[in-house]
């Protein structure tokens, strides 16, 4: 198990964002729950914009969750009250399939049509299924398909590599 440290990466990605923020018309920091979200609220507090911080919890827009169950304490999503016309950063931990940030573009656009999305992403692992690619990327990592991505804590954030348990 390898551990990667999440203040570096945060502060990579901080510094590769921060020139957006330079202009009177600030980008909208949305993150998706629940790991995407604790990245974009300490990006947020480094960035110290001037607009809102977004979460997004994308559950019912995700197209396995007939497989994987809805959460029992399904959080609503928050967002500034008007997208329109807006650029949004939407950051998540780790990048894989793509289909979390399909299913995040989704609900955006159930809010309103915003002029432009980026994609922060702390660690890209490859293995794409959708044709998505992150426009900020702290670290990229290849995994092997036994391996997995996991970021933990809530003040302290950890993120490990582990070998998936449904093969040991």
């Amino acid at each position: 198990m390898t551990n990667l440290s999440v203040n570096e990466l945060i502060q990579q990605l901080t510094k590769s964002l921060a020139p957006l923020f330079s202009t009177a018309d600030q980008p909208i920091i949305v993150g998706i729950e629940t790991g995407g979200y604790l990245i974009a609220k300490s990006l947020y507090e480094n960035l110290n914009p001037e607009t809102e911080l977004g979460k997004l919890n994308i559950t019912f827009y995700r197209d396995d969750f007939t497989k994987t169950g809805l959460h029992p304490t399904v959080k609503p999503s928050s967002l500034p009250t008007n997208i329109d016309g807006k650029t949004i950063i939407l950051v998540d931990d780790v990048l894989y399939s793509g289909r979390t940030v399909r299913a995040a573009m989704n609900e955006l656009f159930d809010y309103g049509r915003p002029e432009k999305i980026l994609l922060a992403i702390l660690v890209d692992r490859g293995g794409r299924e959708l044709p998505i690619q992150a426009d900020y990327v702290a670290q990229t990592i290849d995994l092997v398909d036994d391996e997995q991505i996991k970021l933990e804590g809530t003040d302290s954030l950890t993120l490990s590599i582990q070998k998936n348990k449904s093969q040991l």
